[in-house]
């Protein structure tokens, strides 16, 4: 099979198929290799893992070792260098069927750097390090606060993380030797700021050089939350990455899961803001200037070919088969790709006119 150049939409079709074989024994092999690494070291250890598969007892499973690395070797003679961004290559005896053979192998390139150098035989294909490539690239920050404790996290995919706990030390409002209800006041009042100021330095401490910070979300009761946004404490980066504001009571760990609950309007509101300013570009694109906005399959596919696409769009539920060709075209030109639902009004027009589009940079 030849190198397969993997989207991530592609990557996470790949791993649940890659999931649903097992082997019998330890005989399916996976193989990962970062960019740049020296392919021939990696066929001269396999080389080498083939006189130790002589030693396995079972003549069925020693065959299927040997035969699958055979088989891996054979792909790596193939290559001088690794692919750009490395490759990771699988092989193994998947027949359903007990008695009958069927090895086959995979080898591909997957859309981030192979960032491990791996061999491994086991009962199942190796897959984490491809799953972490299909990771949400976007994270939400969470601050849950009152005047007395705060707790901060992160939003990953649909995984809360807790970051970091605090308390403010501010004494309870029972007055302590007698003092003037003013000058407890006073006291509490600049603890209350500084505890406030911690937050913030803590906060950008986590946040400000985040690249995949998407949205800050924060909770807590009125008036103190308000008064954390309102007098400006984190600075101006972060302020306007400030999405919810939500009125809650809890402040610890459990806060963070509140937080989220209360702000899935706001969540999901994100991703269907940013398909419809997409979507409303390509229309008005298409509205003005139809010959830089292709919409039918061999327009595509010509201006692609071209190298002429800034932007390609595929519906989720557009010919898979002619969404990868188009998509590899893509890959190979350095074409930005984006996927679109059919949940929204655009989203379904969308696929209704065909269900792929381009916004080109220049005209063919």
């Amino acid at each position: 099979m030849a190198l397969q150049q993997l989207t991530k939409a592609e990557l996470e079709e790949f791993i649940e198929k890659m999931k649903s074989h097992r082997g019998r024994a330890t005989e399916l092999i996976s193989v990962y290799i970062p960019a740049g690494y020296d392919v021939n070291a990696v066929q001269r250890q396999l080389e080498a893992e083939k006189s130790t598969a002589k030693n396995i007892k079972s003549t069925s499973t020693r065959k299927n070792v040997s035969d699958s690395l055979d088989k891996i070797v054979r792909i790596l003679k193939e290559y001088k260098m690794t692919p750009k961004k490395g490759m990771a290559i699988f092989a193994g005896e998947v027949s359903p069927v007990e008695g009958q053979s069927d090895i086959q192998s995979w080898e591909i390139e997957p859309p981030e750097e192979v960032g491990v150098r791996l061999y491994r035989c086991d009962k199942e294909f190796v897959l984490e390090p491809l799953e972490s490539m299909t990771e949400v690239s976007e994270i939400y920050a969470l601050l849950v606060m009152d005047r007395k404790e705060a707790t901060i996290g992160q939003l990953v995919g649909k995984r809360i993380e807790v970051l970091q706990k605090m308390t403010s030390g501010i004494p309870s409002k029972v007055r302590a030797g007698g003092q003037s209800s003013q000058r407890f006041h006073r006291i509490t009042e600049g603890l209350t700021k500084d505890f406030y100021k911690r937050i913030a330095d803590e906060m950008k401490s986590l946040f400000y050089e985040e690249s995949k910070l998407k949205g800050i979300l924060i909770g807590g009761p009125v008036p103190t939350k308000n008064e954390f946004v309102d007098e400006e404490y984190l600075p101006t980066k972060l302020r306007t990455k400030v999405i919810g504001v939500k009125d809650q009571g809890d402040t610890s760990e459990s806060g963070l899961q509140e937080l989220v609950g209360l702000s899935q309007d706001i969540l999901a509101n994100q991703e269907i803001i940013y398909e419809k300013k997409l979507l409303e570009k390509f229309f008005n694109s298409l509205g003005k200037d139809p010959k830089m906005t292709p919409y039918k399959f061999d327009d595509v596919k010509k201006a692609l070919q071209f190298g002429a696409v800034d932007v390609l769009i595929i519906s989720k539920d557009f010919d898979k088969v002619k969404a990868k060709e188009l998509k590899m075209i893509a890959e190979q030109m350095g074409t930005t790709i984006e996927t679109v639902s059919t949940e929204t009004d655009e989203g379904d027009q969308f696929n209704k006119l065909s269900g792929i589009g381009a916004i080109q940079r220049f005209g063919i």
